[in-house]
């Protein structure tokens, strides 16, 4: 099969999270209800859906927010005054797994939760996969609007990772180190080796050269950009293409080669 994993959002609304788009949070609910206290209260994991009534703050329908319609303008959003951008009502607050309610779990970051849940494994596989992609530092309720488009397919990657792996899968990523610091580079090419040691491949567009020198083979399009490019200037292994006087990409290739 062939999977492309691109920069466009996860979603369009505040509703939207990495929470809920890599389907943690069903496994999170799942343990909120589990609970002693929510047992006796006669609460089900979806007492504790911001998407659905029951538990969820009625003021704003769990989004957190109120949208304020511009007209010719965009919309604009301010935290709801009722649940102070809790998103859920004060009955599903009470509610705690160990010291935390399930509100205090979406404010947590990747590598919080993944420390807080670690004893729990559908829960922390799936949450060290978004850390192994470099996602550690992002909420776990962050609104999809606020990622950017690095941060968005990275996500994506993070859930085709955590999926049982049958090998034979053609992975295209555009661009996916935008953003990026180099530790976090460093992070990502991990997993896109891992990939490629199951069985794989990988397909990247991309200009970072830690990318660049890391791969099997090389397809460099040129010579210039826009009108004047698009042409194949050279292919082959990393240090074939340094070789190559016609590439600029090879030439500053070589550079890093020798670094």
């Amino acid at each position: 099969k062939v999977i492309t994993i691109d920069q466009s959002p996860i979603g369009k609304t505040p509703r939207s999270n990495p929470a809920t788009y890599t389907s943690v949070f069903t496994f999170i609910r799942d343990l909120f209800a589990l609970t002693t206290e929510a047992k006796l209260r006669g609460y089900r994991s979806g007492r504790f859906s911001f998407n659905v009534k029951g538990g969820r703050c009625e003021r704003c329908h769990g989004g957190g927010v109120l949208k304020i319609e511009m007209h010719f303008l965009p919309n604009v959003y301010i935290t709801c005054p009722e649940c102070k951008g809790r998103r859920y009502n004060q009955e599903a607050l009470e509610i705690h797994y160990k010291d935390k309610n399930i509100y205090e779990v979406l404010d947590m970051t990747v590598d919080e939760a993944l420390a807080f849940f670690e004893n729990i494994p559908m829960i922390k596989n799936k949450l060290k996969v978004l850390s192994d992609v470099g996602l550690g530092y992002i909420k776990l309720g962050q609104s999809a609007t606020t990622l950017s488009g690095g941060e968005a397919q990275r996500i994506k990657l993070s859930t085709e990772l955590s999926r049982k792996s049958t090998g034979k899968t053609l992975y295209i990523l555009d661009e996916p180190t935008t953003g990026l610091h180099f530790d976090d580079v460093k992070k990502l090419l991990g997993v896109l080796m891992a990939l490629v040691d199951k069985g794989n491949t990988v397909i990247v567009i991309e200009h970072n050269f830690d990318v660049i020198k890391s791969a099997d083979h090389i397809i460099d399009l040129g010579p210039e950009g826009g009108d004047d490019g698009g042409e194949v200037v050279a292919t082959g292994a990393p240090e074939e293409l340094a070789k190559n006087k016609k590439s600029y990409t090879g030439q500053y290739l070589k550079k890093v080669l020798r670094a």
